[in-house]
């Protein structure tokens, strides 16, 4: 390891602690503690989260091919077992790692 790398890895440290205690803190200095919460945050705490699973799953399928071997097959066998297991349990954790457990079964040994 050079010694310059020492430097920049305290700084990437202490950067990122920075960047979280300010994600972590930010929303208590801009309202307080008070129970009145702009309708605007509201609005963003219902739609985000829905927002950001689609994002997701354009992003994990941007490259995927229908016309060539193997078809998109292991991707939408994946996303078909999260669906079941979310609408089964609605345990948002339990069918992501379902999907993703199916998806990595299926691309290590039937393909």
């Amino acid at each position: 390891m050079s010694p310059q790398t020492i430097p920049q890895q305290i700084i990437t440290i202490l950067l990122c602690t920075a960047a979280t205690m300010c994600t972590r803190f930010l929303p208590f200095l801009l309202f307080g503690r008070s129970d009145n919460v702009p309708p605007v945050i509201t609005y963003l705490g219902k739609v985000l989260p829905s927002a950001v699973f689609g994002m997701l799953v354009v992003y994990c399928l941007k490259n995927v091919s229908l016309f060539t071997s193997p078809f998109g097959i292991p991707e939408f066998l994946g996303i078909a077992v999260t669906a079941a297991v979310h609408l089964w349990k609605k345990n948002t954790l339990l069918s992501m790692f379902s999907g993703t457990l199916c998806y990595m079964l299926v691309i290590r040994f039937l393909l």
